[in-house]
């Protein structure tokens, strides 16, 4: 059974930094990707980013490109995302996920979520 639990959220002001780590268990895939998804109240789920299990591959949604940075400590089974000059637009409860390797640029649907870390960015 696959687990995540998220954690390091909280308020900052605009152009603060965060960042959000996601201990991760009960690995099911031998291929899998792993990813953050915000969704804001009343918006759709956004894609943040993703990163293969080597590392050596990351997305990028175009809101957040140059400002997060997403990697992962796989000693630590341990995902994260460095969120720097950070906008009230980036304002939302973030998840952590959890898929397949097709998952790796949004290309298919996570399986697995956490249960979310609220961010919140005033101005």
């Amino acid at each position: 059974q696959v687990q995540l639990v998220e954690s390091g959220g909280g308020s900052v002001q605009a152009g603060g930094s965060l960042r959000l780590s996601c201990a991760a268990s009960g690995y099911t895939y031998s291929t899998y990707c792993m990813g953050w998804i915000r969704q804001a109240p009343g918006q759709e789920r956004e894609g943040v980013a993703t990163v293969s299990p080597s590392g050596r591959h990351t997305f990028y949604s175009d809101s957040v490109k140059g400002r997060f940075t997403i990697s992962q400590d796989n000693a630590k089974n341990t995902l994260y995302l460095q969120m720097n000059s950070l906008k009230p637009d980036d304002t939302a409860m973030y998840y952590c996920a959890y898929g397949s390797s097709a998952a790796c640029g949004f290309r298919a649907d996570f399986y697995y979520w956490g249960q979310g870390t609220q961010v919140t960015v005033s101005s």
